[in-house]
């Protein structure tokens, strides 16, 4: 290559995009996994080890890269080991379902800065940039992050979401619906935004019991009735982002009217506000239970906590009231099942918690609504990741984007 050539403005900024990328390939393999030496990060990116080594100095000046030892030779000099400095950038991960969000810091090893800033609001809250904005600065006074090093905003949240174009096609107004647009431009930060059930099952998947699985369902077990699929070991979202819509699988013909406007959903006969509606039944009712006792004369304080609580102590109207969710889930999950043929069921959110009683009930239940050959190989187990997998799995998705990202600093 000529002089003249290297001197030319159009080459000279191929040769930085090309080294950008190269920059955001080590840090991504490096987030991935760490440490890993100079020669197998080289091959892995396909370059010369003195490239490689050269990018990892850069790295090393600007704090963002760090030496953590040697590891173990195979002959000559022991090799040096690189890791991510968990300090040099950070992104928001918030997680919303129908009422409420909470939102958190994660740094670039996916560890959480502080607790959680929760706050009520929904997809079509006119508010909700403000309360987002409220939660952000919540979050920089008590980790001590300074806004410089927060690089990226990911969003898990409910809806049919298009995650390629940020758009949130759920919400009603269709000018509000291009979410991920609109906060990216009020905090000056990259934006990505996911459909909730998927971002749990991400979570599952590289942190929880799906790790290592090639075909698991994730159910999010709350007001609605979130799925994610894990399909030949890679996430599906289907055509257009849309996949997994589970609480609206009609079950019962002419049934109870359901939040999308048709009649007799799953999450009519299975979801938290069924469940809550047959307690405050129940309650008034004037039920013998510890239930009754201590809610009669106001359901209206009554709440899905509470009952799970107290079927938690063995109070047993609530016990009866969970079962009867249980078996309702249970013919949903025979459908999927026998589509499916999975692996693994792992049930999370609220729901998801007296699982003393629901496994039992549920397994009970897919007896007698599965074809018995199909049922033998599927495992139903609870998230042990409590409330935290769609925290996790909104960071993998944001950091993922941002390493693919041409033009991402960091």
């Amino acid at each position: 290559m000529s002089p003249q050539s290297l001197k030319n403005p159009a080459n000279q900024a191929l040769s930085e995009l090309k080294r950008h990328k190269l920059r955001m390939q080590i840090i991504r393999l490096l987030y991935k996994k760490s440490p890993q030496s100079a020669a197998h990060l080289c091959k892995k990116v396909n370059i010369s080890l003195p490239s490689a080594r050269s990018i990892l100095n850069e790295l090393i000046e600007e704090k963002v890269v760090f030496i953590t030892g040697t590891g173990e030779s195979s002959g000559g000099r022991k090799p040096v080991l690189y890791s991510l400095n968990g300090e040099a950038f950070y992104i928001m991960a918030v997680e919303m379902d129908q009422y409420k969000a909470k939102a958190i810091f994660l740094n670039c090893l996916n560890e959480t800065s502080g607790a959680p800033v929760e706050f009520e609001t929904n997809i079509n809250d006119p508010e909700f940039i403000f309360k987002l904005e409220q939660a952000f600065n919540q979050l920089q006074q008590d980790s001590g992050v300074n806004k410089s090093r927060i690089h990226a905003i990911g969003i898990g949240m409910p809806g049919l979401i298009d995650p390629k174009n940020g758009i949130n096609q759920t919400i009603k107004d269709p000018e509000k619906q291009n979410i991920a647009e609109r906060v990216s431009r009020h905090f000056g930060l990259a934006t990505y935004i996911e459909n909730d059930a998927r971002m749990q099952t991400m979570g599952e998947f590289v942190f929880g019991k799906a790790k290592n699985t090639r075909n698991t369902l994730v159910i999010n077990w709350s007001w609605g009735l979130g799925l994610g699929m894990i399909i030949n070991g890679e996430i599906f979202e289907g055509s257009n982002g849309c996949s997994g819509e589970f609480s609206h699988i009609r079950i019962v013909e002419d049934g109870d009217l359901c939040e999308c406007g048709k009649r007799g959903c799953l999450q009519t006969i299975a979801g938290a506000r069924h469940l809550l509606d047959l307690a405050r039944q129940a309650v008034n009712d004037e039920n013998i239970s510890q239930l009754t006792n201590d809610f009669i004369g106001r359901t209206d304080e009554l709440t899905v906590k509470d009952i799970i609580a107290s079927a938690i102590k063995g109070d047993e109207l609530s016990i009866n009231l969970i079962n009867t969710i249980g078996k309702n889930m249970a013919w949903g999950l025979s459908i999927l099942i026998q589509l499916y043929n999975p692996e693994l069921i792992l049930l999370s959110g609220p729901l998801s918690v007296p699982k003393q009683y629901l496994q039992v009930t549920i397994q009970q239940a897919l007896q007698q609504y599965c074809l018995s050959n199909i049922l033998s190989n599927v495992k139903i187990e609870i998230s042990e990741l409590a409330e935290n997998s769609g925290l996790k799995g909104t960071g993998v998705m944001v950091f993922k984007n941002l390493f693919n990202q041409q033009d991402a600093v960091i």
